[in-house]
């Protein structure tokens, strides 16, 4: 199996976040059958995190995530592309990250591994379980995997992922005043929030936000009983500051859930790469223990999670090679 093959089978395979016990068993039986040791690391039910490694101690690990973002868009390709779900984001980077590592096995460089996570497009559930494996502290160099157009990424975004809830009392709609609005309340909220000031960075860049969610209600004739909201910040900043501006904001009309938060990440810059910051967070936030953080990959972020998503074949090909240098660059350095 060539890496387009490798990459069309691996988008072909289901693993919307929730899902991703099949490729998952896929992965492992592909691998095995190249002689690598693997182990399935249970996160839940029908997840499972990948763990592959060709000696017991690896000192690199290639790493990126196996879920996707919904609906399934099955493969296709054309002379310069390849389609689908996951074409970049991430298993194109699946399929490069373990052509490098067999290439560098070709050259008798063995003390590499590989980590694919469950669930980093939602909370990085994978990644936090991985965390907690014992293999991790012998792992010096972490490269982690997502579409960064093959540079070098020396920083990336945080993330604050929370719901805005509202309350209010339910009343029959041609009598309004005898009830009280949770989505009224909510859209006054949510039209300061577009209005409040955030801190920059100079560093990372401006902390953006982005409401992805709404709901409440009950029938159109019906005042609604409650509502809200989820939505979605790019961190430059610890997130305190971020959750003090709104709470202000909020100002007790409403209640803030947190799902996740993953602050943001400078990383190792390495001479020879085109290098820049990145918008995005990945599972790097949740991954301290793997070493120091690298991030690289093929494909574009602009055209992830849209329905449009491809990956150019000559920029997995161009990964395989960067990943392979990348390595060899990390191990010698490491050896001086």
């Amino acid at each position: 199996m060539n890496l387009f093959e490798l990459t069309k089978t691996l988008i072909n395979i289901p693993s919307v976040s929730g899902d991703e016990q099949a490729v998952g068993f896929y992965l492992r039986d592909y691998l095995e059958s190249l002689g690598w040791t693997v182990e399935l690391q249970v996160v839940s039910k029908n997840q499972k995190n990948v763990i592959a490694r060709l000696n017991k101690t690896p000192r690199v690990f290639f790493s990126t995530h196996i879920d996707t973002v919904p609906p399934f868009i099955e493969a296709s390709e054309d002379a310069e592309k390849i389609y689908g779900r996951g074409a970049c984001d991430a298993k194109g980077i699946v399929a490069s990250q373990i052509f490098a590592a067999e290439a560098l096995r070709k050259e008798k460089i063995e003390d590499i591994g590989l980590l694919f996570t469950v669930d980093e497009e939602q909370g990085s559930s994978g990644a936090r379980a991985a965390n907690l494996h014992p293999i991790a502290a012998k792992c010096e160099y972490l490269i982690n995997g997502e579409p960064t157009d093959n540079d070098l990424a020396i920083g990336s975004k945080g993330s604050l992922r929370f719901y805005i809830k509202t309350v209010g009392r339910a009343a029959h709609s041609a009598y309004p005043e005898m009830g009280e609005s949770a989505i009224d309340k909510l859209l006054d909220i949510l039209s300061d929030v577009r209005r409040a000031e955030f801190p920059a960075d100079e560093f990372f860049g401006e902390t953006t936000n982005n409401i992805g969610l709404i709901g409440g209600g009950l029938k159109t004739n019906v005042i609604a009983p409650n509502a809200e909201a989820g939505l979605h910040i790019r961190l430059t900043t610890e997130e305190k500051p971020i959750l003090e501006i709104l709470e202000k904001t909020i100002d007790g009309r409403g209640e803030i859930e947190i799902m996740s938060i993953a602050k943001p990440v400078k990383m190792l810059a390495v001479e020879g790469f085109r290098q820049k910051v990145v918008r995005f967070t990945t599972d790097i936030p949740h991954l301290s223990n793997w070493g120091t953080p690298l991030l690289l990959g093929a494909g574009s972020i602009l055209v992830a999670h849209t329905k449009d998503e491809f990956v150019l074949k000559k920029d997995l090909e161009s990964a395989v090679g960067l990943y392979v240098s990348l390595v060899k660059k990390l191990l010698a350095e490491a050896n001086n």
